[in-house]
């Protein structure tokens, strides 16, 4: 890959393996940004000087040509002494950029929208979806009162803008409309003149079953424009106005109206034919659970409650063989190491394990799906249980040679590889067995599973290239296969890509947090979603030098033992803080342990407790190549190597755990 310009955000500036390229100050920078808005186009030098200085200063064309030599060396540091540059170039009067077709990320997403009109719905989602990715704030973010950049800029923000309508309406023509809601809620408040934004979130609230909703969206929209501009709503709206009035037929989605019909005939059918009492429904009702649980959000949550039942039920029958069958159904992959409710989870290991204990031999594949299960539901253990479970499972499914045994296995081995730090290659060993695995034999849930495991794995090893791609992988499947969650892990870990990359503003990175923990919101994720904003705010401020969220109204959830002594810092409270460092637990076994102690190795510095400083030591050098936290996916804490560093020379040892703090 060679020299990549992005100016959908701030303008910068990627070389060939994707690292940032320091374009040194603001005016080297406006005369990048000016050749981009060229297009390949030479721009006089006089042009440039206009454009740079409202009054320009003797000397400016000296100047420029200042700004242009070192640019020229940023862009192509190897090009040989007094040889003719071949990116930014001479030409006539001026200079121009002679960079491909695809080097400009603007450039790239005005081909993308264009190929998206060719595509059928599910194809053209997948490339708008990740077109949309390309942006990271707006467009020519720091020239926005320079009047050489304002119709460019203009231009672009409408074609986002239309690109997320368009996304919009291929997620509706696939049937997705519920899934469509919240973005064009967001749309439409962000851009409320926009009378597609508002047709576009009516007709996604009424194909989502919420009819007076969607009313109420177009008389919003009516007193929005009749107040504001006054004017009356355009045709489009008035007439999905009366539409819905009258239920229209064409309002339904056509692909959910054939799955509506399938759904009614099948569920008939199978009423008719299954007595109510038949075993074969508590098998039948395990696996769609095993299908809600995949939905995301209520459903996400109606499936845990009635899995539960549905377990005691199949206990009830005394049938050791349909309780492991109905168990070892549920096989729902998890990303997240912190159950959504520990007691439900507490519940089918026990389960399980008296399953276990009654199941006749000869049962290994209903056995290996059992051990799995409770490795899965073990997670955080630290009794050791759990992880001699998921390696029992894996064993017997490579036995068995069973690909959606071994998937299922090694997910659970996932879930147990969190009993010491550093252990994030060894993650992304088995995240690159679950891909292959899963893609060869059409496993496309573990595979979306592995996908993801080497992108936290990947992001904890800095290697943000790699992970960029198992993200956007992941993201391909999931629209393709309607797996909503898959978004909420993608948001959090481009917010933390933002962070640890160290390009954006420390605002831009914390509105991209704050929109990240906006998805949590009705995801079905108690596990994850309480205090995690907070962490992930407390951690960036801390690497910036700042001062962490504030206290008071901050739901720090599970982590509030490892914010509080340095919240109480922040506020010159030094003995409560040393108080609250010495009753600090170790970490969970999860994929936040890093993080939580380079927290408090952080506190331990501030207030110099060598106990505490010792036991951060110790527990952090396995992970010592790594960066702190990232490999969750949502946050991080920099390079553990930097806070190894300070501990040693606090605690008066050799320095050097690694060659660089960056």
């Amino acid at each position: 890959m060679g020299i990549a310009f992005g100016v959908l955000g701030p303008v910068t500036a990627w070389d060939g393996t994707g690292g940032a390229i320091a374009l040194k100050g603001p005016r080297h920078r406006a005369v990048l940004a000016r050749l981009i808005v060229a297009r390949g186009r030479v721009v006089p030098v006089t042009r440039l000087i206009d454009d740079l200085w409202d009054e320009p200063p003797v000397g400016a064309v000296g100047a420029v040509r200042t700004f242009v030599a070192a640019l020229r060396r940023a862009l192509e540091p190897d090009r040989p002494p007094r040889t003719p540059a071949r990116l930014l170039v001479t030409e006539g009067p001026g200079y121009a950029l002679r960079a491909g077709a695809d080097a400009v990320d603007a450039w790239r997403f005005e081909h993308a929208m264009a190929a998206a009109a060719t595509l059928p719905p599910e194809d053209a989602l997948g490339r708008l979806e990740e077109a949309l990715g390309w942006w990271r704030g707006p467009a020519y973010a720091e020239f926005a009162d320079q009047d050489w950049a304002r119709a460019e800029r203009s231009r672009l923000a409408e074609l986002r803008l239309h690109a997320v309508e368009r996304h919009a309406e291929m997620r509706l023509a696939l049937g997705r409309a519920a899934e469509a809601v919240p973005d064009l809620d967001a749309h439409a408040a962000g851009y409320p003149w926009r009378e597609e934004a508002w047709r576009l979130l009516a007709l996604a609230l009424y194909r989502s079953g919420r009819q007076g909703d969607a009313l109420a969206v177009l008389r919003r929209a009516r007193a929005l424009l009749v107040d504001e501009l006054g004017v009356d709503p355009g045709p489009g709206l008035r007439r999905l106005e009366t539409d819905i009035l009258r239920q229209a037929d064409h309002l339904d989605s056509p692909v959910r109206g054939a799955a509506e019909r399938v759904w009614a005939q099948a569920t008939a059918a199978y009423d008719r034919a299954v007595a109510s009492g038949a075993r074969a429904r508590l098998e039948s009702t395990a696996g769609l659970l095993r299908d809600l649980a995949m939905t995301g959000g209520g459903g996400l949550q109606a499936a845990r409650e009635h899995r539960v039942a549905a377990v005691e039920a199949a206990e009830e029958l005394g049938d050791a063989e349909l309780t492991a069958r109905v168990i070892g159904a549920f096989d729902v992959p998890a990303i997240w190491t912190r159950s959504d409710d520990p007691g439900q989870a507490a519940r089918i290991v026990a389960a399980a394990g008296r399953t276990l204990a009654a199941l006749p031999a000869g049962h290994e594949a209903a056995r290996a799906r059992l051990l799995a299960t409770i490795a899965l539901e073990s997670r955080g253990d630290h009794s050791g249980h759990g992880r001699r479970a998921a390696r029992q499972a894996e064993e017997i499914a490579r036995r068995l040679n069973d690909p959606a045994l071994l998937a299922f296995a090694l997910s659970g081995l996932f879930m147990q590889t969190f009993h010491r730090t550093g252990l994030a290659a060894h993650r992304d060993e088995i995240g690159v067995e679950l891909v292959d695995l899963s893609a060869r034999h059409g496993l496309v849930t573990f595979e979306v599973l592995g996908h993801l495991i080497r992108m936290q794995a990947l992001s904890a090893l800095a290697d943000f290239t790699a992970a960029d791609a198992h993200a956007a992988a992941a993201e391909h499947l999931a629209i393709r296969h309607e797996r909503p969650l898959v978004g909420v892990f993608t948001a959090w870990y481009r917010a933390l890509r933002l962070d640890a990359v160290g390009r954006a503003p420390v605002e831009e990175t914390e509105a991209a947090y704050r929109d990240a923990a906006a998805r949590l919101d009705g995801a079905g994720m108690p596990g994850m979603e309480r205090g995690l904003l907070p962490l992930a705010l407390l951690c960036l401020r801390l690497r910036h030098g700042q001062p962490p969220p504030d206290a008071e109204h901050a739901d720090w959830g599970p982590y509030a033992p490892w914010a509080r002594p340095l919240v109480l810092l922040a506020r010159d409270r030094r003995a409560e803080a040393a108080a609250a460092l010495r009753a600090l637990p170790e970490p969970p076994h999860d994929l936040l342990t890093e993080a939580l102690w380079c927290l408090a190795a952080r506190a331990a510095l501030t207030l110099g407790d060598r106990p505490a400083m010792e036991r951060a030591y110790a527990a952090l050098m396995p992970a010592a190549g790594e960066l702190a936290g990232a490999g969750s996916g949502v946050l991080t804490l920099g390079p553990v190597a930097a806070h190894l560093d300070d501990l040693a020379a606090a605690l008066g040892r050799l320095t050097g755990v690694a060659p660089s703090r960056s």
